[in-house]
């Protein structure tokens, strides 16, 4: 055996994130999107496909949500057999499927109080095409209480706990459980900033000032949430995590790319590396 076979056989396992989150076939967004992210940020990704999408970078067609049983078959197969050190859910496809990883993450828990798992609460596509038939706000309600942290737009939180104001929104996901909440602001009315607002459950209120940048981007919350996934399972505290993936995200943007005509596309790949 070569000394570099027998520096690869000590080789200290990489971090894994575990997610959950519907195929995107333009790569720009959903399952793709999260795992180049955590990929670039030095962890690995463990990909559950809950829903198979037929779209490009621009419009969601339709969405065909994954059948439960086999949504779990694929997350057991993972569990059993791998170290997870965060989990990551995005678009989950139907209420029978958040239900039952819902009671995976349950179980997952009893074993591992601590694994961190955030919650990018996806209701629909950034032109507000639909990815469930079903009500998916109701759907995750038992989700809340195992959240990490949670990350909806200023759209989703509306829809999810039905208020107006943002600091409200926030109170109203730390009393349902949810240990952080990052409220993003890129439906705001500003030109020229996107404020995203950020509650801890002990109450320390912090709010984040990025330039705003012109054009649309397709997958540009996949990649924050997943960025935070990452920095998590690398043990960073949720709330330099939320920091150090808001600062990656702001990059991917800023160094987007066209495939064509439409929404640009975060190169996650602008930084690569993990703390």
């Amino acid at each position: 055996m070569t000394e570099k076979m027998k520096h690869m056989n000590h080789t200290t396992h990489t971090r894994n994130v575990l997610i959950f989150a519907g195929s995107d076939p333009s790569c720009g967004a959903g399952l793709q999107a999260d795992a180049l992210t955590v990929n670039a940020l030095g962890a690995h990704p463990l990909t559950v496909v809950t829903t198979l999408t037929v779209q490009d970078h621009n419009r969601v067609y339709a969405a065909h949500a994954v059948a439960p049983d086999l949504v779990i078959a694929q997350a057991h197969a993972l569990i059993q057999n791998l170290p997870i050190h965060a989990v990551k859910i995005g678009a989950l496809g139907s209420a029978d499927n958040a239900s039952f990883v819902a009671n995976l993450l349950q179980n997952l828990r009893k074993t591992q109080p601590n694994l961190p798992i955030i919650l990018d609460p996806v209701l629909a596509s950034g032109h507000g095409d639909a990815l469930a038939k079903d009500d998916m706000a109701a759907a995750l309600v038992p989700l809340y209480p195992l959240v990490s942290i949670i990350t909806p737009n200023l759209i989703e939180a509306r829809q999810l706990c039905g208020l107006n104001n943002i600091d409200a929104q926030a109170v109203w996901f730390i009393a349902q459980g949810v240990q952080y909440v990052l409220i993003k602001g890129g439906h705001g009315r500003s030109k020229k900033y996107v404020t995203n607002t950020g509650l801890s459950a002990d109450g320390t209120l912090q709010q984040w000032r990025w330039p705003r940048l012109m054009g649309e981007f397709h997958g540009s919350g996949c990649t924050l949430a997943s960025a935070i996934a990452a920095y998590l399972a690398h043990d960073l505290k949720p709330h330099d995590a939320v920091a150090a993936a808001q600062i990656y995200t702001q990059k991917t943007l800023t160094q987007s790319y066209a495939i064509s005509d439409g929404q640009r596309i975060p190169n996650r790949m602008a930084f690569q590396g993990h703390p």
